[in-house]
């Protein structure tokens, strides 16, 4: 249960209601691994809050597979009041590389009491929602308290709890659904699904923010461009599921008798013959010049199997 502060020296922070001692968190890494740091958990007034805590190690390893931890946050019980705090989290690969929306700077108020009054105000509250008369319901679970006034549960808030508000702020222009929960303004493309925080999980073999790019496994010959998963865009001429196809013969000036014509418009002579025009017979078999082609229709191509010398 929680409201939000108006003055604009409260800059519209997040206050916390004194009965929230604590916020539990789920979160997962899948198969990727991720290494987080809780590098910042400060009160910054420590006679009414102390320093905010954290049921797990400040650093390690997000777990694989889900699992619950919690952040304290503690009165100090010495005075009531409205306590300033701030938490810091940083979030990396295993190569050192930030996940985007990290680090986390949250910086929230939380309101507490002396221990002598708590029980006293939990007794009034108890007397007000007895007595409490709502001309409207009160949504999302929340409570009458007194005439026309509800005291909403933890995520919502608003005159009738009608509004809910994300703890963690949905980032990178996402909109707060429900406790805790984004919209991501922006669709994830290619089959990518948003996760919390405006955050895209690509399909195999696209990446970037919004899965917009693709890659390829193998990459594209003879100047093909990768298009979708393992898929070539090809330059004219050529096709094939990686571009290795020669699509149409060159045309020479003048036809290679004895071999084909190549992509400079130049003919790659067979074997025992050279010449412009591949017309004159080699008798030493001394050549200046070597090629190498997989068929007698095809130009020449570099570093594949089954290759056959030919002379120019």
């Amino acid at each position: 249960m929680y409201r939000v502060v108006s003055e604009k020296r409260f800059l519209r922070l997040l206050l916390l209601r004194f009965q929230m001692g604590y916020v539990n968190f789920t979160w997962k890494s899948g198969m990727k691994k991720y290494y987080y740091n809780f590098d910042r958990l400060q009160s910054f007034n420590e006679n009414i809050l102390e320093p905010p805590s954290v049921s797990i190690k400040t650093t390690g390893r997000i777990p694989r597979r889900p699992k619950v931890f919690s952040i304290q946050l503690k009165c100090s019980g010495n005075r009531s009041g409205i306590a300033s705090f701030t938490i810091g989290l940083l979030i990396e690969s295993r190569k050192g590389k930030p996940l985007p929306g990290t680090p986390l700077r949250l910086k929230l108020r939380k309101e507490c009491a002396e221990r002598i009054n708590v029980a006293v105000v939990s007794l009034m509250t108890i007397l007000l929602f007895v007595s409490g008369i709502c001309t409207e319901k009160c949504l999302n679970g929340g409570k009458c308290v007194q005439k026309d006034t509800c005291e909403c549960q933890k995520g919502f808030y608003g005159l009738r709890c009608e509004f809910s508000k994300c703890i963690i702020p949905c980032l990178n222009g996402g909109r707060c659904k429900g406790v805790n929960k984004c919209i991501c303004t922006e669709k994830c493309l290619n089959g990518g699904k948003c996760v919390q925080k405006d955050t895209c999980e690509c399909q195999k073999g696209f990446y970037g923010l919004r899965c917009e790019f693709s890659k390829c496994i193998i990459p594209c010959l003879n100047g093909g461009r990768c298009k979708g998963v393992n898929k070539c865009r090809c330059p004219p001429g050529f096709l094939g599921d990686y571009c290795e196809i020669w699509q149409r013969p060159y045309i020479c000036p003048k036809p290679c008798k004895q071999g084909v014509c190549s992509a400079a418009r130049t003919c790659a002579c067979y074997e025992g013959w050279f010449g412009r025009t591949c017309s004159q017979r080699s008798d030493s078999g001394e050549d200046k010049s070597t090629f190498y082609h997989d068929d007698e229709e095809g130009p020449p191509v570099r570093n594949k199997p089954r290759r056959r010398k030919i002379f120019v």
